[in-house]
């Protein structure tokens, strides 16, 4: 097993403000996060600055990214959060240059965290699902009451002090992509990422029923075709964007495409680590590694489980099912979450019909047939080993 550079991302709040209907972390039946501190503590993101420390002086890494991410992690408060940065950034300049990411429902912020995010150069995902029509029915607080003008109150305080947005959309089916895009753009962020919704193949049947089967395609190549023909060129708009890098022939290091290695472990607020926290839906505690910051390394999850150390560090077996499927090398089984089913993960995404469909529709605008990609990929490989010869 090679020694990769991670991404660290910090759980630093076990609780959040919203009660989404659809949250993975407290609606598919995973409830460890009960038994949980509300917040990580001083001491739990101490032992993780050394952790993360030791990793990038075993693997040579230098470019460090930490992200923040919950529950809901503006919980902590703006001041500690400036705190964590000041210190990530000066405890690890030994080693590297510090990256740092949060993940926010957005309600809570306001001034004192957009200047926060400002000035420690924060990238901020902020999560909405389209107007308060549609967001409201899904993202609401644990009073029943919605979400979206607090959200679009942070949005503004944020635009405010010149910090850019990067949106988060989980797709609806019940919803016109259509209104829902329109919204997104009308808030001009820096980019906007459509995710589909967290099933499994225990689960996906009842959605094929209700809405026909490829309700993320009928939803997503709406949004392309609109994206395509009438956006901005310099508003990035996942996962489409990445799709057509893959369909060109390049590689894309994300983990719903592409089968690649991971490369990310998470740290719960009481230290434990987990590998990939959304393995939650598929059973409850399988994201569990059994490993905590203050005992043990990052590498040692490699050697907590075989499905650990493929996931994160080697990448996952090709399922049997994508052998010969003509996006085999792009799609490559899709996330690795989603192919749960009965016996583990040697099936291809619960939304595989979605993703082949949208594949082609990405091919049919780009003109560029599979064939067509393994030979671009094979230049482009060969490319890249002459330019690191050199080097």
């Amino acid at each position: 097993m090679s020694s990769p550079p991670l991404q660290f991302t910090l759980k630093v709040a076990a609780r959040c403000n919203l009660a989404c209907t659809y949250c993975y972390v407290y609606t598919k039946g995973d409830e460890t996060w009960r038994d949980r501190p509300h917040l990580m503590s001083e001491e739990v993101f101490t032992a993780t600055i050394a952790r993360i420390r030791e990793h990038c002086e075993i693997v040579g890494q230098r470019s460090i990214d930490v992200v923040f991410h919950g529950g809901e992690p503006c919980l902590m408060g703006s001041e500690r959060f400036s705190r964590w940065c000041d210190r990530l950034r000066t405890e690890l300049s030994s080693v590297g240059h510090v990256n740092i990411t949060m993940q926010t429902n957005g309600v809570l912020i306001d001034r004192a965290w957009a200047e926060t995010f400002r000035r420690h150069e924060v990238t901020v995902g902020v999560s909405l699902d389209g107007p308060a029509a549609i967001n409201d029915r899904l993202r609401v607080d644990h009073r029943g009451l919605g979400s979206h003008a607090r959200v679009l109150a942070g949005i503004g305080e944020l635009r405010a002090a010149s910090v850019p947005v990067h949106l988060l959309c989980v797709v609806n089916p019940e919803q016109d992509p259509i209104d829902v895009h329109e919204h997104l753009v009308s808030l001009s962020p820096h980019s906007i990422s459509y995710l589909m919704p967290d099933q499994t193949h225990f689960s996906i049947a009842a959605t094929r029923r209700q809405y026909g089967p490829t309700p993320c395609y009928d939803f997503l190549t709406r949004v392309l075709d609109h994206w395509w023909k009438h956006d901005p060129v310099t508003l990035t708009v996942q996962p489409f964007k990445l799709m057509a890098k893959v369909v060109l022939g390049g590689r894309a290091a994300v983990d719903y495409i592409g089968n690649n290695p991971y490369n990310y472990v998470f740290v719960e607020p009481d230290g434990s680590i987990e590998g990939l926290d959304v393995l939650r839906v598929c059973q409850p505690g399988l994201a569990q590694t059994g490993l905590n910051v203050r005992t043990s390394r990052f590498l040692d999850v490699a050697n907590h489980s075989d499905l650990h150390r493929k996931m994160l560090f080697e990448g996952m077996p090709l399922p049997t099912g994508c052998r010969a499927c003509p996006e085999a090398a792009t799609c490559a089984g899709g996330y690795v979450p989603h192919r749960w089913g009965p016996g583990g993960f040697d099936y291809p995404s619960a939304w595989c019909p979605d993703l082949l469909a949208l594949f082609r529709r990405v091919r049919e605008l780009l003109g560029v047939p599979a064939a067509e990609t393994a030979l671009r990929r094979r230049a482009l490989d060969e490319l890249a080993e002459e330019v690191r010869k050199q080097s």
